[in-house]
């Protein structure tokens, strides 16, 4: 999302990273719950490549909306252990060749972990992502704030606020619905196991952001993991591409790290 190297640079580049891989890895944290941004960060010099499919699971009005794929690449750029930066690039496909022709987006954020501003100081973010490129198509210019706290047996409560483009923010009668809440939980079911991790979070409003989403992470090693998840939108006929649909979603997400 979360998320955004023309068509033709795309194989080259994940070439590129699985060959790097194998010589350079270590261990980073995603920067996204399911759908919306998190408290973590990436490492300095570390890099997150993330590949997420979104597919529509119905149709609304008849009509089974484009899905979504997102190719992303975030890296940390601050060696500081209790202030930290992130920047990244997406390609996003949204299955509309208006949109589609503009498909390159950045984000980026900079806070504080769990204990870097005092002793048990919660985590703060403070970003933008879906920053794109087109005026008045793709620059949703998404302006956002996040305040994370893990508990001890509950797992990790998370609290934002976001804004942005309110031409682009709208409704399906294309009145500005552009700012709202972020909220998540997450945790790692050690009982279980270390590598099985479950999550819920939920943005409002009815754009074509807002959604309660729900899914499940398993880490196949220290720097590949799969989400599973299931996204449920609080408007289905919000505006989002040509076709006015918003349909419930299926996502997979394939995490790397570098």
């Amino acid at each position: 999302m979360k998320k955004v190297v023309k068509r033709s640079s795309v194989p080259i580049l994940l070439t590129a990273l699985v060959l790097y891989m194998t010589i350079n890895v270590t261990k980073a944290t995603p920067s996204t719950i399911i759908w919306i941004p998190s408290v973590d960060f990436q490492g300095f010099k570390s890099w997150h490549l993330g590949m997420d499919t979104y597919t529509r699971m119905q149709k609304t009005d008849g009509v089974r909306g484009a899905g979504i794929f997102d190719l992303g690449l975030t890296t940390g750029i601050l060696p500081c252990k209790n202030f930290q930066a992130e920047v990244g690039v997406d390609y996003l496909s949204m299955g509309d060749n208006v949109y589609d022709d503009h498909p390159i987006y950045f984000n980026g954020k900079v806070g504080f972990p769990e204990g870097g501003l005092f002793k048990n100081s919660p985590a703060i973010a403070i970003g933008a992502y879906n920053v794109g490129l087109k005026n008045n198509l793709t620059n949703y210019n998404i302006v956002y704030g996040v305040i994370g706290k893990t508990l001890p047996v509950v797992g990790r409560l998370s609290a934002g606020y976001y804004t942005g483009n309110k031409r682009l923010l709208v409704d399906e009668s294309g009145s500005k619905v552009n700012s709202g809440v972020m909220l998540s939980w997450d945790r790692t079911m050690t009982e279980i196991s270390d590598k099985l991790w479950l999550a819920v979070d939920y943005q409002s409003n009815k754009n074509y952001l807002g959604a309660l989403n729900f899914g499940l992470s398993w880490s196949f090693s220290k720097n590949v993991s799969m989400i599973f998840g299931y996204d449920i939108y609080n408007n289905q006929k919000a505006y989002y591409n040509s076709a006015n649909v918003n349909a419930n979603t299926f996502t997979a997400q394939l995490d790397i790290n570098i």
